[in-house]
């Protein structure tokens, strides 16, 4: 009955707000004049001892009217490739770290918390690491110099770190990366092991896509983390991207996984969240995606120590799901022209707000 009132309201609401093309009609210009009189999203969700972030990236920050709703209606952000290895190291032991400080420093001026990301990933490494062949030894020295240094660097800049970054296949088993089949499973205690050592307050996380809900994946995610605690090494949270899509269904067990990892003493948090469909974009589309995003806030409020939300960029404007699905699209609360579609409203009424 919720479901069905809430779809009404949404449709009757919006029920111009069609994004395909990215072109949004109809009273959602009307009401992208009336929202920002509201509460924001982070305004809301402090009420529930949440944040409710954004990822953003270095050439958008050039956009006026996108950075000033991004300083304004979150509180926090997460880079979304400014601190990824190709970036901060792109000559071995030659460091630069300006895009990733780009992005701290608009947080600082906006009062916004950011989260680390990520130093350990198979993706987006540079050619000097990948285009040659590493003894253990040499490989477990280059991965510590990199994760220390890094970690330094944004000493009590960052709030927490994705230390890890999708490190298991589908099945469970775990992603041939560099790392894993150089170093063996036991490179992510260690770079949990050195990251802490560089900030011994700032919160590790192991974070992936597809584990919302209970499976192979995130069992395997579960297993570690149980194993890791057990043996002290420092891990707090794992970070749940969810990249959905509407053609995959619903993670229907996602409160139960959250509440699982939530037992073993983790926080959790939903990292990346971006819910894309096959486009055109309809009106009944976007009302179920709405659904979703609204299912997922209300799933994270359920659980203690789910922390915090963030979206994968907040705009389908800048959004990296069209260029890698091609024919997919309209993921994001707001639409190209940053104004809000369904999704957005139905955040704000799963945070409490109108």
């Amino acid at each position: 009955m919720r479901r069905t009132a809430i779809r009404l309201r949404l449709a009757g609401a919006l029920a111009a707000v069609l994004v395909a093309g990215g072109i949004a009609t109809g009273p959602a210009a009307q009401a992208g004049e009336e929202y920002g009189k509201e509460p924001t999203l982070a305004d809301l969700a402090q009420r529930h001892g949440r944040y409710f972030g954004s990822a953003t990236d270095n050439p958008e920050l050039v956009d006026a009217p996108y950075k000033a709703l991004l300083g304004s209606e979150f509180d926090q952000i997460t880079p979304g490739n400014g601190m990824k290895w190709y970036a901060t190291e792109p000559q071995q032991g030659v460091f630069d770290f300006s895009q990733g400080d780009e992005i701290v420093n608009l947080a600082r001026a906006n009062r916004q918390k950011v989260r680390g990301h990520t130093l350990v990933w198979h993706s987006q490494l540079p050619g000097w690491l990948t285009g040659r062949e590493w003894t253990a030894p040499e490989l477990r020295a280059v991965l510590k110099k990199h994760v220390q240094a890094e970690v330094r660097h944004y000493r009590g800049k960052v709030f927490a770190w994705d230390v890890v970054n999708e490190a298991f296949n589908e099945d469970g088993t775990y992603r041939e990366s560099v790392f894993y089949k150089t170093l063996g499973p036991g490179y992510i205690a260690d770079a949990l092991r050195w990251a802490h050592q560089a900030d011994p307050r700032v919160k590790l996380y192991l974070n992936d896509y597809n584990i919302e809900g209970i499976g192979p994946k995130s069992d395997a995610y579960h297993k570690l983390a149980k194993e890791l605690k057990a043996k002290g090494v420092p891990l707090h949270g794992i970070g749940l991207q969810a990249h959905l899509a509407l053609q995959y269904g619903y993670p229907t067990t996602l409160e139960d996984n959250l509440r699982r990892f939530s037992r073993l003493g983790l926080d959790t948090a939903l990292t990346e969240v971006d819910i894309r469909m096959q486009l055109p974009a309809t009106e009944e589309k976007l009302a179920q995606q709405a659904e979703w995003y609204r299912d997922l806030t209300e799933a994270c409020l359920a659980v203690r120590r789910c922390v915090g939300i963030t979206l994968w960029d907040y705009t389908d404007k800048y959004s990296w799901i069209p260029p890698f699905f091609p024919g997919e699209g309209a993921a994001l609360p707001w639409d190209e022209q940053l104004r809000p579609k369904p999704a957005y409203f139905a955040l704000r009424e799963a945070l409490g707000g109108r």
